[in-house]
């Protein structure tokens, strides 16, 4: 399978736009394809009886056949490059997708505990013109539901005769989560630390290789979409590697949604695909176990602006406004236990020293208060609820100037906790005697997906 980088991607929307142009202009070479026009004083008027005029008759036809073998040939380049550009079956799954056309198709992991195997949707929407592929992926948490609906509308509002490329959508990647409505897998293992995968490991492994080999390596690009983990809300946002160029590259293509620098933790398939040369972006996008219309039309408006940068569909209007990156994000954490109250709300921005909620403990009736230790925006954040000492409560991504940005990219990476979105919570052991964690007034660094 041919794929495309992203660089190559943009060229080709440009060289469309001009084919698109050309195809419209008349062809002077003929006055109707596939026929020659007669060139005046080359043809015969009226054959003559002697030797001479029946040699100047040969000698006549022979330069009309020449012309029409220059012709010809002229024409050749012109049609191998269309039948370069000629509509493509697309192969996945042992089935063909014929151009123009959208179907669903059925991939089955492995046996399931009952020992019947479980097969799970793949939509694909297969484009009447040359182009990248697309995938789309939800659900690799069973409980993340956001990414179900944005697959669903993204697949189904597309026009196949009028799409360039391929489109592949994956609704519920984890669909053994989903019917128990889990975020991870009956064996209590998160699919999103597995890829890529291994067929002979572990039941999170085989199902990660099999995803990873059957679905995902036939793609040029890869959008995951996730939402918040356990009772938080994010922000609809992207999670990229930024130090990757054509991952930052793909970063630009989804109009006024923000960016959040983060490598990927390893065994996630955002990181996994980019390893293996396939650009890949996270969309976080609201709460788990819920549908909510808000986020899901920001990330369905952000994955069609993507669409049209990328030259597969044609919009007249783009989402263009500027996106803000922040290359830093910190977790604050709650100092005592009690009942989280927030005063604020996912997308605020704050300024330093602002109280971002406090935590009431409900038998004493003490309070203590969770301050913003600089200025920011309030990327996640917890739902109010019961929290014990340490509790992740607000994400705060902090914006730099450029040549802030260009130092901490040359800089070595700490060892930071591990993500609170596409990946489980998972908190770092402290050795005997190391100090206490960051308190909320001067919290440490987190990844925050």
């Amino acid at each position: 399978m041919q794929r495309y980088s992203v660089r190559q991607i943009s060229a080709a929307a440009v060289l469309a736009m001009a084919v698109a142009i050309t195809v419209f202009l008349p062809d002077p070479a003929s006055a109707d394809e596939g026929e020659v026009e007669p060139v005046p004083g080359d043809m015969p008027t009226q054959p003559s009886d002697d030797g001479a005029g029946k040699h100047d008759g040969v000698r006549q036809q022979q330069a009309a056949d020449d012309h029409a073998e220059s012709v010809a040939d002229s024409k050749a380049p012109a049609q191998a490059e269309n039948k370069a550009d000629a509509p493509r079956v697309f192969r996945m799954l042992g089935s063909e997708v014929a151009p123009g056309t959208t179907r669903q198709l059925s991939w089955v992991a492995s046996q399931s505990f009952t020992g019947v195997s479980v097969p799970t949707p793949v939509l694909v929407a297969n484009g009447t013109r040359p182009g990248p592929t697309l995938c789309l992926t939800a659900a690799v948490h069973g409980d993340e539901l956001n990414g179900i609906e944005m697959v669903r509308r993204l697949l189904y509002g597309l026009k196949p005769d009028k799409l360039s490329g391929t489109v592949v959508g994956v609704p519920i990647v984890n669909l053994l989560g989903f019917r128990r409505n889990s975020r991870y897998l009956p064996d209590r293992r998160d699919l999103n630390r597995y890829f890529p995968g291994d067929p002979e490991g572990s039941t999170a492994s085989r199902i990660a290789y099999s995803f990873f080999e059957n679905v995902v390596r036939h793609c040029d690009v890869l959008v995951d979409l996730h939402t918040g983990s356990f009772h938080r809300t994010n922000l609809v946002q992207l999670r990229a590697d930024l130090k990757n160029p054509e991952v930052l590259e793909l970063t630009q293509g989804f109009g006024a949604t923000a960016v959040l620098q983060n490598d990927g933790t390893e065994g996630t398939l955002r990181r996994a695909a980019t390893d293996i040369g396939i650009p890949a972006v996270t969309v976080e996008a609201g709460e788990p176990k819920r549908f909510q219309p808000d986020e899901v039309a920001h990330g369905v408006k952000g994955i069609r602006t993507l669409l049209n940068e990328l030259g597969m569909v044609k919009h007249i209007s783009l989402w263009g406004e500027p996106q803000p990156v922040y290359y830093e994000a910190r977790w604050l954490r709650a100092e005592t236990g009690g009942i989280l109250f927030s005063r604020v709300a996912v997308g605020d921005k704050v300024n330093k020293g602002d109280v971002l909620g406090t935590v009431t403990d409900p038998i004493t009736n003490r309070r203590s208060e969770i301050r913003a230790p600089q200025d920011g925006r309030i990327l996640g954040m917890a739902l109010n609820q019961a929290v014990i000492p340490g509790f992740a409560a607000y994400n705060v991504g902090i914006q730099k100037s450029s040549e802030e940005v260009s130092q901490t990219v040359e800089e070595p990476v700490k060892p930071e906790p591990q993500e609170l979105s596409d990946g489980v919570v998972e908190e770092q052991s402290e050795p005997a005697g190391s100090a206490p964690a960051a308190s909320s007034h001067a919290p440490e660094l987190g990844r925050p997906d």
